[in-house]
């Protein structure tokens, strides 16, 4: 098993348990992507690429020949409009400031998307768990 080293771009946690448990979160191949991705395959929406470097943002899914790019967000880490997380109590000005950036920057991926002509999609963690086949219909509308 991999050993645990903290990440030193954040501040002290107030706890090593709370520190390991946020260092555990992973950028690809999350547990939203994948039951999206399989979802996707059973009904037969193949041939995307997965965080295609070639285009702004590195999407979670894209598929290429129809210039559709998605996003695959987790709610608390871009701020869901749906789910309105609460800010962690503790270090809140780091966090306040790590939220800002990531929305600032969801935002500029998706304007450079569409300026070269890019669809792109943002699918909601929270979207995933109540309603995956409304996801799978609007992807298919762009896709066809």
């Amino acid at each position: 098993m991999k050993e645990y080293s903290r990440d030193k771009r954040s501040p002290l946690p107030k706890s090593a348990a709370v520190s390991k448990v946020m260092s555990a979160n992973k950028a690809k191949n999350t547990k939203p992507e994948l039951s999206l991705r399989e979802i996707l395959w059973k009904n037969g929406l193949k041939g995307y690429r997965l965080n295609y470097r070639k285009i702004p943002g590195k999407p979670d899914i894209v598929y290429v020949s129809k210039k559709v790019a998605i996003f695959v967000n987790g709610c608390f880490w871009h701020r869901c409009p749906h789910c309105n997380y609460s800010l962690p109590k503790h270090n809140t000005e780091f966090w306040e400031n790590k939220f800002e950036k990531n929305i600032a920057r969801d935002i500029k991926k998706n304007e450079q998307l569409s300026l070269l002509g890019w669809k792109s999609l943002t699918v909601w963690e929270c979207e995933l768990k109540s309603d995956i086949n409304r996801v799978v219909t609007e992807i298919q509308k762009e896709i066809k």
